[in-house]
């Protein structure tokens, strides 16, 4: 196994790793190093079948169930993340750590490339431990004591996912999802304070009037995707991409119009967060 760092902020990519053929304990330790280290990992030349995507994925964690799409046949944990030709809008196409509004959000998420554009939809990581590091101790201050709320029922997001339920949506998908974590948490692996406040899902801040809160989150949306604190994936046919929801936001880029684009996606559980 090869590891490659791709960009000063956060990445790696691991090469000398053939997946099709399962995942040894010692394997999986290696991996789970690298992307607690990195935060987020890829892993090209990875032609999987859905069993075996699942088995890498066991391998890292405890798959979950998507609350709006419904997963493959035979694969409920693993839903399409599409963008077809004739769609303008990219699912999930806004900076985000994903489904912040649940309870205990994700540990992680992985993306298995199936049809890629002939150029663009390229995928923006973005570090969130470096976000809060990077702030004065005033801020920090300030910051470690609040709550931020979140909601699944934001506009543009909602708007990010409307082709997606029309073509592929659970009954229950216009159900609103809303939950309250810290504005700071501390990785209950790493031991490092991230960020984790998202303007995909984070509608407010507990306590505070909109107005009060407002100039707080719109300062902490620019500030925690700044470019010094990102890496950029180049997507290619069978390509992996984990990374660390506690930690990371990440952007799909919507630069792709009348291409098709179709990843397998798997999100792992993760816990409440502290």
């Amino acid at each position: 196994m090869k590891i490659r760092q791709i960009a000063g902020a956060l990445g790696a990519e691991i090469s000398g790793v053939d997946l099709s053929g399962g995942v040894s304990v010692a394997l999986a330790a290696d991996i789970r190093q690298v992307f607690l280290d990195h935060q987020v990992i890829f892993l090209r030349n990875q032609n999987l079948t859905p069993q075996q995507f699942m088995v890498f994925a066991q391998a890292m964690g405890e798959p979950m169930e998507y609350p709006f799409v419904k997963g493959l046949e035979g694969f409920p944990h693993i839903i399409e993340v599409k963008k077809l030709a004739h769609e303008t809008v990219n699912f999930g196409g806004i900076w985000h750590s994903d489904t912040t509004y649940l309870e205990a959000p994700p540990m992680g998420s992985m993306l298995l490339s199936r049809e890629v554009p002939s150029y663009g939809g390229d995928t923006l990581f973005a570090n969130q431990y470096l976000a809060y590091e990077s702030l004065s101790g005033t801020m920090k201050r300030l910051l470690d004591g609040l709550t931020g709320i979140s909601s699944s029922a934001k506009a543009d997001t909602s708007k990010t996912r409307e082709d997606r339920i029309k073509s592929d949506g659970k009954e229950a998908a216009l159900q609103e999802y809303r939950a309250e974590h810290p504005v700071v948490r501390t990785h209950p692996e790493t031991g490092r304070k991230a960020l984790f406040v998202n303007v995909a899902h984070t509608a407010g801040i507990k306590g505070m009037t909109d107005e009060e809160s407002a100039p707080i989150l719109n300062f902490l949306f620019a500030h925690q995707v700044k470019p010094e604190f990102t890496c950029r994936l180049a997507w290619e046919p069978s390509a992996i991409a984990f990374w660390d929801n506690r930690c990371t936001q990440h952007n799909p880029v919507n630069d792709y119009h009348g291409f098709r684009r179709v990843m397998h996606r798997i999100t792992l559980e993760g816990d409440k967060p502290v």
